[in-house]
């Protein structure tokens, strides 16, 4: 079997293929109009992010029996209409669910701690104790909304912190010795930190907005190491601005292209809710790297490696 590569990966991944008897073929810098017009000779299609995999795609990919993402999600592949043609989809958030588990905690840490302000601070000669004085994470009840690999990760986390952690999730009987299953009710009612891991679904998009906010009985913290589209930008910043939102760890935003590969389309378009984030004190960003670690690019390797050959291996 013949397999197409159009993201470079862990070396494990091409390695390991070859043991199993697969064939591959690397294909980085060709356009995607370019890999159409030759996807029906592969039988298996490895790919990040570099760009969607729509019906028009995959109706060129004739003989297409599975793709592989490296990475938690499949957003960006029709995935109804591939598996209408047959094909199978591999994802990997096992392999990268102990990267975001740590990453949304060092986020909640480091707002805690007031520590991008007191670093800044330092740097310019400025010694500020008592403004910088943070909040312990014990005592607090941490709400997760997405009670699946990555959310699981992150509540493992909290273990050594003497705090009540409580999920919600679509699914029923999910919740474990590290969380509460509640209803979404009981989460915003108590919820003082929330962090997503949600998918991006109908449900999903724009599920954080003004109203959904508003429900929350008290001020709270929020983490977004999921899919930025569930969060409503302009809503998250009034709520900054009153306080209703204490502050925020974005590891992903609403403007990031669907390949997850970069931010804008355009720039020089920069929306001003962009703009007052990068502004805030209270705000964190980062590139949509929670699950990007080094240990985490051989992991997901290793999870697509053993999902392909557990259907497809001799």
């Amino acid at each position: 079997m013949k397999i197409l590569h159009v993201d470079k990966n862990h070396p494990l991944l091409l390695e390991e293929l070859h043991k199993l008897g697969f064939q591959n073929e690397e294909e980085y810098t060709a356009s995607k109009e370019e890999i159409q017009t030759k996807i029906q000779a592969y039988d298996g299609l490895i790919i990040r992010s570099r760009f969607t995999i729509d019906k028009k795609f995959l109706l060129a990919a004739s003989n297409l029996k599975f793709i592989g993402r490296l990475g938690a999600g499949l957003e960006n592949i029709d995935t109804a209409f591939a598996k209408k043609q047959g094909i199978k989809l591999f994802s990997a958030p096992e392999g990268n669910r102990n990267a975001v588990g740590e990453h949304a905690l060092g986020m909640l840490l480091a707002l805690f701690n007031k520590l991008k302000t007191a670093d800044a601070e330092v740097r310019q000669g400025i010694w500020k104790r008592e403004e910088n004085r943070g909040l312990e994470v014990d005592g607090k009840t941490i709400g997760i909304i997405g009670y699946g690999n990555m959310g699981k990760a992150f509540a493992k986390k909290l273990r050594g912190f003497d705090c009540e952690v409580i999920c919600y999730d679509i699914k029923e009987n999910v919740g474990n010795k590290d969380a509460k299953q509640v209803s979404l009710e009981q989460l915003q009612e108590n919820a003082e930190v929330l962090s997503l891991h949600t998918p991006l679904t109908p449900t999903t998009k724009n599920m954080v907005d003004k109203t959904f906010i508003a429900r929350f009985k008290k001020n709270f913290w929020l983490l977004n190491t999921a899919r930025g589209q569930s969060v409503v930008t302009q809503d998250l910043i009034e709520a900054l601005k009153r306080g209703k939102v204490l502050g925020a760890g974005l590891d992903v935003l609403e403007y990031e292209k669907s390949s997850f590969e970069n931010l804008f389309s355009n720039k020089e378009n920069m929306p001003a809710a962009f703009q007052y984030l990068i502004q805030a004190n209270n705000v964190l960003l980062s590139p949509h790297i929670a699950g990007w670690t080094i240990e985490s690019k051989e992991k997901l390797a290793q999870v697509i490696v053993d999902k392909i050959a557990a259907v497809f291996s001799k």
